[in-house]
């Protein structure tokens, strides 16, 4: 199975930003016991390079590690080095993507207007991150005239609305505080908690 079938199929991307690089083996851990495969490092965390290289060795074929908040060809580069398996942005650029692209590794710029979106598919984008995902009505709009288009929503998405986002048409979804949140204190109750949202999350994409 490819990376972007992996993701198509498991939808959830798990976003770590901000932890102490010594928590994120547990969390990825406990996101992994929960059903999640998907797990993004944003390169503005400490030590986000070696952590993608850390994860993807002691996960492989388990969790697919992807580096978030990639801005530059440098950091795409870098990313990719360290064995990430795919490219998440907050924004549209066509020389990230060329990259991603040309390395063979999966591309998730970010957007948010239809002519965005629309730029970053045609560059050879594999999924598109909408963000500000603003609501699910928003996506349901988005799609009307652009539904070939594979979109994943991010920001402000939680147990409350991703069924309404996966009813408008939604791909995949990018969820960070809802899901782990840095703000808390990484412990052994964190960690089983942490295991049955996740589950949450997963068990309401798996409804039929």
């Amino acid at each position: 199975m490819t990376i972007l079938n992996t993701i198509l199929q498991h939808q959830i991307v798990a976003i770590l930003r901000g932890f102490k690089k010594d928590d994120v083996p547990n969390i990825a851990e406990a996101l992994y016991g929960g059903g999640i495969r998907l797990v993004e490092v944003t390169l503005n965390s400490a030590d986000a390079l070696q952590l993608i290289r850390t994860l993807s060795i002691k996960y492989e074929n388990k969790l697919q590690i992807g580096a978030g908040t990639v801005l530059t060809v440098k950091d795409a580069r870098k990313a990719i080095d360290a064995g990430a398996k795919f490219l998440i942005s907050p924004i549209t650029d066509t020389e990230v993507i060329k990259t991603a692209v040309d390395n063979a590794v999966v591309s998730i710029p970010g957007a948010f207007t239809p002519s965005e979106i629309y730029t970053g598919y045609e560059y050879g984008a594999d999924l598109i991150k909408i963000f500000p995902s603003q609501s699910p009505e928003y996506i349901k709009s988005i799609l009307a005239p652009l539904s070939k288009i594979p979109v994943m929503p991010t920001g402000g998405i939680g147990l409350e609305n991703i069924k309404a986002y996966k009813i408008a048409g939604a791909s995949a979804y990018g969820i960070g505080s809802s899901l782990a949140n840095n703000m808390e204190e990484i412990n052994e109750l964190y960690l089983e908690n942490l295991t049955a949202r996740a589950r949450q999350f997963v068990d309401i994409i798996n409804e039929k």
